[in-house]
């Protein structure tokens, strides 16, 4: 059986790509269950295929998942209103206490297996409504966990 080089999974129907362009296809149709949780479940794809962490090595990502393990989708959202206000030219960039609060892991030795990857949240492939946000969560608490350990 072929596992991802990366997260682990085992890539027995689809790799994770065919899987994460699937779920991106889902998110952008900004629909519940799914689009609320696409930050999130960026979040938990890049950490989980750090080959593709963008040049601040995920300290956004990073954050986002520890909002979202601690308060929920209202916390990201708040997290990403500030990010969005500092973005602006109207705004001070005034990061969310759980961004400031949010060691970023090292690089150096990134997990290789995750307890839970987007192979559990895909299900059959098809990432079902039922149990969505309840497989993101684990997703979530699989990947902060995993490279917390290796902190």
């Amino acid at each position: 059986m072929k596992r991802c080089a990366e997260c682990g999974a085992s890539m027995e129907s689809r790799s994770c790509d065919d899987l994460f362009h699937l779920l991106l296809a889902l998110d952008h149709a900004r629909q519940a269950p799914w689009g609320p949780l696409h930050g999130v479940s960026v979040s938990c794809f890049l950490f989980q295929h750090p080959s593709r962490l963008p040049a601040d090595d995920g300290a956004m990502a990073w954050a986002l998942l520890h909002a979202y393990l601690e308060g929920g989708l209202d916390e990201v959202n708040q997290l990403v209103g500030q990010a969005r206000r500092g973005n602006s030219h109207r705004g001070k960039n005034t990061p969310a206490r759980v961004a400031r609060d949010a060691k970023l892991p090292t690089r150096d030795a990134p997990p290789s297996r995750f307890a839970v990857t987007i192979e559990e949240v895909a299900v059959d492939g098809t990432f079902p409504a039922e149990e969505f946000a309840q497989r993101v969560k684990a997703w979530a608490a699989a990947t902060v966990d995993a490279w917390s350990r290796g902190a």
